[in-house]
């Protein structure tokens, strides 16, 4: 049993904490652990192998790095180019498993659910994996506890050797449908998860959605390695429809079948999910992270991440402060966070991608104040790791570390620098940071100059791969 996790999404519903630069499969929100990690460490118990991960080739080093943390292998790390749904994002991964293994089963699952009860999750899988071998295109179907407008549904037929006939897919439903669809007893939630052959899935999709098949078959062919990574042909995958796989595929099939699971599942929707599914609240029925402080307050989800937040006198709110934003919403009506998102793409205002602390492969940095014509990071360089040799052309630049020992090279002149030392790096220079010691290396970065962008970097060389890119740090 191979899984393939699915690690794209932007998970705009749960802004200010996910954004497009780090999304909430990669947050920890429930656990000590991201979500994608908790997706990993939940397969512990089962026959699976080291899970094939697809991601946006944005967040390559956020996937590895959350795999390195966790200690968890991986049978490759996909990178799409482009987004194009999951029919071909399991397309993807069909094909490379076929290569290792022509009798590969899948296990098709999200990074961003949630599951509580792994027991019932594990003997749902091995229910799945029988379906499978007999050549049925499974999914799990979410037993409800409730009608439910925000998922699509799936109507079994007959009962069939560990599980059900699919008799059709349904799209999400209004509250009157959903509450008929939850008393029938025949209708499930659509978890979006799967188990089938790779063999199968492949010869259905050519079947049904050829362009599909031939546009990711292409772009598995030239298939190259890059560190952790698995490059794609993206010209080729480009030219695929953006179609999921329940569409392409699994409402086309006469080989659906559908296992039942009952183990506290949510795709984490929302941050009225969060609330509803958390395992502690308080005797009032409140949700807290952070430092908060309330008086009379009932059935709150609170998050603080940065500073003290007080609530007085409410009932049914959210809020979620950042290092750069507070969300402040009625907890019943959060599926509306998304107009706020589209409102910060439309400025294009920075809040909308990146959170004031950005990740890197080698470490990270906090962008701490800013102004005309000067801007102030704190940078955190892992041992041992390097940022890329490059050039500003509107900027420069002062140091000084705060922490650790800073290697820095300005037009090929090396200088150790230890706490409380300083250098600057002027317009134009060539230059390089590397921490050579075995701890982190903190240091304060002033910019100064006409232009501050992210995009003002020439990369001559960059161990990560990404000197021919433009982006950022």
């Amino acid at each position: 049993m191979q899984p393939v996790v699915l690690a794209g999404g932007s998970g705009s519903r749960l802004w200010p904490k996910s954004r497009v630069a780090l999304p909430k499969q990669f947050l920890a929100l429930t656990s000590e652990h991201s979500m994608l990690q908790e997706t990993l460490l939940r397969l512990s118990g089962t026959t699976a192998q080291s899970p094939i991960v697809i991601c946006n080739e944005a967040h390559r080093f956020l996937v590895a790095e959350q795999l390195r943390t966790a200690k968890q292998q991986h049978g490759g790390i996909i990178l799409e180019p482009v987004g194009r749904n999951t029919a071909p994002a399991i397309a993807l991964a069909a094909f490379h498993a076929m290569k290792e293994n022509s009798d590969s089963l899948l296990l098709i699952l999200a990074a961003d659910h949630l599951i509580s009860q792994l027991p019932a999750f594990h003997t749902a899988i091995e229910k799945a994996e029988k379906l499978a071998q007999q050549g049925k295109l499974v999914t799990f179907g979410i037993v409800p506890n409730q009608p439910h407008t925000g998922y699509g549904y799936i109507r079994v037929g007959d009962a069939i050797s560990h599980g059900y006939a699919v008799s059709e897919f349904v799209e999400k439903p209004d509250q009157a449908k959903a509450q008929r669809y939850v008393d029938s007893g025949q209708y499930y939630w659509n978890s979006g998860m799967f188990m089938f052959s790779a063999r199968l899935y492949l010869q259905e999709l050519k079947r049904f959605a050829p362009a599909i098949f031939d546009a990711c078959e292409q772009a598995i062919a030239s298939e190259t390695a890059d560190l952790d990574f698995i490059r794609i042909d993206e010209a080729a995958f480009s030219t695929s429809p953006d179609d999921s796989i329940d569409y392409a595929v699994m409402e086309k099939t006469e080989h659906a079948a559908m296992v039942q699971l009952d183990a506290g599942w949510s795709d984490v929707g929302s941050w009225s999910s969060l609330w509803e599914t958390a395992s502690h609240k308080d005797a009032r029925g409140n949700v807290l992270a952070g430092d908060t402080l309330l008086n009379n307050v009932d059935d709150c989800y609170i998050n603080a991440e940065e500073r003290l937040v007080a609530a007085v006198g409410l009932k049914d709110i959210v809020i979620v402060e950042t290092k750069d934003a507070v969300l402040v919403a009625d907890k019943h009506k959060v599926q509306d966070i998304k107009a706020i998102v589209n409102t910060l793409k439309a400025q294009k205002r920075p809040e909308f991608e990146f959170h004031r602390e950005v990740f890197r492969p080698w470490g990270k940095y906090d962008s701490i104040d800013s102004g005309d014509r000067f801007q102030v990071k704190r940078i955190t360089v892992k041992p041992g790791e390097k940022l890329s040799v490059q050039m500003h052309h509107h900027r420069a630049e002062h140091w000084i570390v705060v922490s650790g020992t800073a290697r820095v090279t300005i037009d090929e002149k090396v200088t150790m620098m230890t706490e409380n030392q300083s250098i600057y790096i002027p317009i134009g220079a060539i230059h390089a940071l590397e921490n050579p010691g075995k701890i982190e290396l903190e240091l304060i970065e002033v910019q100064s100059g006409s232009y501050l962008g992210e995009d003002d970097i020439v990369r001559f060389s960059d161990r990560y791969g990404r000197a021919a890119e433009t982006v950022k740090k």
